[in-house]
C-alpha cells in the first residue's frame, strides 16, 4: 500500500524564487514525502508525493506561472495500470 498516492511534478517560472524557502514551506504546510525543489531565482522544479495534488499545484501557481505539470497515480502504476 502506497501512503501517498500521487506523484506531482511541475516547473514554476517566476521572479525572486527561493528554493530553500519553497522547500521549507511545502514541508511545513503539506502532507507528503519525496520532495525535491531545485532551481534558481526564476525557475524551480517541484517533485512531491501527496494525496492532495491540487494543493501543491495551487501553492506553486501562487509563486509564478506553472507548466510541464505531471500528476501520476502511483497506486495504479504499482498495479501495472496506466497512471
Amino acid at each position: 500500500m502506497i501512503e501517498y498516492k500521487y506523484d506531482v511534478q511541475c516547473l514554476i517560472d517566476g521572479h525572486d524564487l527561493d528554493e530553500d524557502a519553497i522547500d521549507a514551506y511545502i514541508k511545513g504546510h503539506f502532507e507528503g514525502d519525496s520532495l525535491i525543489a531545485v532551481g534558481d531565482d526564476t525557475l524551480i522544479k517541484i517533485h512531491f508525493h501527496t494525496n492532495k495534488p491540487w494543493e501543491i499545484l495551487e501553492y506553486c501557481a501562487s509563486l509564478g506561472e506553472i507548466f510541464d505539470i505531471v500528476v501520476e497515480d502511483m497506486d495504479c502504476q504499482a498495479r501495472g495500470l496506466k497512471g
